[in-house]
């Protein structure tokens, strides 16, 4: 490889880190929003799979059956983090073309 071709690939892989980083911290501020149970819990993600919030409709609190008010959160924290992880990958392909990157 000759050194012109060389630093042509540096340059656009520093362009490249660049719009990883700025799109890392836009993913902070993406939300998604799943649900489970028809609707009676919403959770919120955000681009880093963080879990911003869990709303319960208290229709769904049941004392005789708080396994099912579990299984509930548990499945919409599951579905929030998956369609997360997969707008992150959806955002990260459009800056790298579908080339994987460690970390990512």
């Amino acid at each position: 490889m000759s050194m012109g071709n060389m630093n042509k690939m540096m340059k656009q892989m520093q362009k490249m880190q660049a719009q990883v980083a700025k799109l890392q911290e836009e993913l902070g501020e993406k939300t998604v929003e799943a649900s489970a149970g028809g609707g009676v819990v919403k959770v919120v993600a955000n681009g880093r799979q963080e879990i911003l919030s869990i709303k319960i409709d208290p229709a769904a609190v049941d004392p005789e059956d708080v396994e099912m008010l579990q299984d509930l959160i548990l499945a919409a924290v599951n579905e929030a983090l998956h369609q997360s992880k997969e707008m992150v990958a959806g955002e990260m392909a459009k800056i790298t073309g579908n080339m994987r990157l460690p970390g990512f």
